[in-house]
């Protein structure tokens, strides 16, 4: 029934593209008619010469613009996503498993494989003239035959998936996906999803770049003719796309069908261990100019970890025991390459990273992770903050004869009176969503829900916004205490650091690199992962860089990895879990006995100078 319906809503959009056509031949068969009536002495007179004349004249402009369109829309290039290719040579069990899982379906196989640095599973067609090449056929379809028949689109693949994912797991996961490639051979769909694809292709390059005043009038009036025609197949192309979808589904059904169960289960896992390693541990490695080469291999500790501290996991046996299993990373034959190109792709995606490793963007691996990031990353914070304390003239400089201290800064903080002001405003701008809690997600996971996309978020803005902020408070008569102005002088700081970050180059061209330049360069990142942060957020985690480099540097403790939480500290080979309450008295009620009494039991010297980078 689905399959039915997507064919129906399929004609629907190509009789749009013929009502056009008809539209833009219209003029001309007036004309021709009119022409053809002068030539034999039916229509004659000065009046059928104005109107031949006319009518000609508009049939022309008319055919032009038509023409204009459709050479727009023709070679437009419609947006691909940037992936991973794997070619069949560097994963033959893979390809292996997905031409199977075809034979099973009685669908064409897919034309490629591609990987993606995020949790989604999808079919990508890429056979459009200004893509190049067609791809070639799928395993086992004819190279013969109608050379007008679709190719099989390209599978893409989340990388997190085919880490964390068992073999059986993965190919159930997939099952619905590959069916797909079903309803996309049928002609009529294909022509309706080329016809759609090539009209959004073409608004956007009517939108798009700075032209002059007369390529931007054609591109104009180019893009309101698309605007026009997507509005009118709107309706029908989501209906199809949601026939199609349900017709793979109801195909898919007879395949793994007790394992597609457990296995969305796993989705749901992978959704919130990706998040919080993007979150949590990889981010601070990004600000520092270095990029976990090893994100996917990441997943599957941070995902074990997990299991280990959540009790109702840990009484689950298979949860345990699955790992046993082949993981579906073995079909490919160099995983460690494949998952250090997709960490790089993920950190151009997410971060706006270069595209390539240089001496300012560097991999790390899990075993450099807290020397190199999270040890740089305490200390750097630390210079920032008693930069701050220096501009606001707060105590002894850092660069006097004792060096910086953190005895300078709980003296500061305790003694400065609290109120909620300006700082207490997010530093960021609006989310496109609420920022989400990563151990929701991961509760979530573990029963089976995967969380949403939403929560990604918008970069931080020019320091120059904060300062207005701050202006602009002190206009209205609201008065910035000492807390309060260390509070917005360190967000403004922050902010105009990450303005100053230098804009990334296109991606390199050639195998290992993303699937062409046919993405928009101008928006990376595609999802920042920054949430909105307030001064008095801000404070608290460099107050914390500050007391963690006092314990490293007085009392043994050492920098350390947690899957979960990203940088953690420890002493005496423990993680401290007991840190962040005591700062956030500090830095929201200006109770520093908390910190105190643990720095006391811990052994740290708040009085002794600390090493900054």
């Amino acid at each position: 029934m689905g399959a039915q319906s997507a064919r129906s809503r399929a004609l629907a959009v190509l009789r749009i593209r013929s009502r056009a056509t008809a539209v833009a031949l219209l003029p001309a068969a007036a004309s021709v008619v009119l022409l053809a009536g002068g030539s034999t002495g039916h229509l004659t007179g000065g009046g059928w010469d104005v109107a031949r004349g006319v009518v000609s004249a508009i049939a022309l402009v008319v055919l032009l613009a038509a023409a204009a369109v459709a050479l727009v829309v023709a070679r437009a290039r419609p947006a691909v996503s940037p992936t991973i290719p794997i070619v069949e040579k560097t994963a033959p069990d893979l390809y292996r498993l997905v031409r199977d899982l075809a034979d099973r379906l009685d669908v064409p196989a897919p034309s490629a494989i591609a990987l993606t640095p995020d949790c989604d599973s999808w079919l990508e067609d890429r056979t459009h003239p200004a893509h190049g090449p067609p791809a070639r056929r799928g395993p086992g379809e004819s190279g013969s035959g109608d050379p007008k028949a679709p190719v099989a689109p390209v599978l893409v693949i989340g990388s997190p998936f085919l880490w964390w994912m068992r073999v059986g797991e993965l190919r159930a996961v997939l099952a619905p996906v590959v069916a797909g490639t079903g309803p996309s051979a049928h002609p009529d769909i294909a022509a309706a999803r080329r016809f759609i694809r090539g009209l959004d292709a073409a608004v956007a390059v009517s939108s798009s770049g700075s032209r002059g005043p007369v390529a931007r009038a054609v591109l104009g009036g180019v893009g309101r003719v698309a605007r026009l025609m997507l509005t009118g197949c709107r309706v029908h192309a989501a209906e199809m796309e949601r026939g199609v979808a349900a017709a793979a589904a109801e195909r898919a059904q007879a395949v793994d069908y007790g394992l597609r169960i457990v296995a969305q289960e796993q989705v749901g896992l992978a959704y919130a261990g990706w998040d919080r390693l993007l979150t949590r541990v990889a981010l601070p490695a990004w600000r520092m100019g270095r990029w976990p080469a090893r994100l996917d291999a990441g997943v599957v500790a941070a995902l074990t970890e997990l299991s280990r501290r959540d009790r109702l996991a840990a009484q689950d046996g298979s949860f345990a025991s699955r790992l046993g299993e082949r993981p579906a990373c073995d079909l490919l034959e160099e995983p460690g390459t494949v998952d250090e190109a997709a960490s790089l792709l993920a950190a151009r995606l997410f971060h706006g990273g270069p595209a390539e490793r240089g001496p300012d963007w560097a991999p790390v691996d899990w075993q450099e992770y807290p020397d190199e990031v999270v040890d740089r990353k305490w200390r750097t914070e630390a210079a920032r903050l008693h930069r701050v304390l220096d501009s606001l003239g707060v105590g002894a400089p850092s660069e006097g004869p004792e060096g910086p201290t953190l005895a300078r800064v709980l003296d500061h903080l305790s003694a400065a009176p609290t109120s909620g002001s300006v700082a207490d405003r997010p530093s960021g701008p609006t989310p496109r969503g609420a920022a989400p809690d990563p151990a929701a997600e991961s509760s979530q996971a573990l029963n089976g829900q995967a969380p949403t996309a939403e929560g990604l978020e918008t970069p931080a803005p020019g320091a120059e916004k904060l300062d207005e902020a701050v202006v602009g408070a002190d206009r209205d008569g609201t008065s910035l205490d000492a807390l309060d102005a260390l509070s917005a002088t360190l967000a403004a700081e922050v902010a105009r650091e990450e303005s100053a970050r230098p804009v990334s180059s296109g991606p390199p061209a050639g195998q290992g690199s993303p699937d062409g330049a046919l993405w928009d360069e101008g928006a990376l990142p595609l999802f920042p992962l920054q949430p909105p942060r307030s001064g008095r957020e801000l404070l608290a985690d460099h107050v914390t860089a500050m007391v963690c480099c006092a314990a490293v540097d007085t009392a043994g403790a050492a920098p350390g990895l947690d899957w979960l939480d990203g940088p953690s500290l420890l002493v005496d080979g423990e993680r401290t879990a007991d840190l962040s309450p005591r700062v956030l008295s500090l830095v929201e009620d200006g109770d520093v006995e908390p910190l105190k009494d643990w720095l006391t039991r811990r052994g740290v010297r708040a009085e002794k100078p600390v090493r900054l980078v």
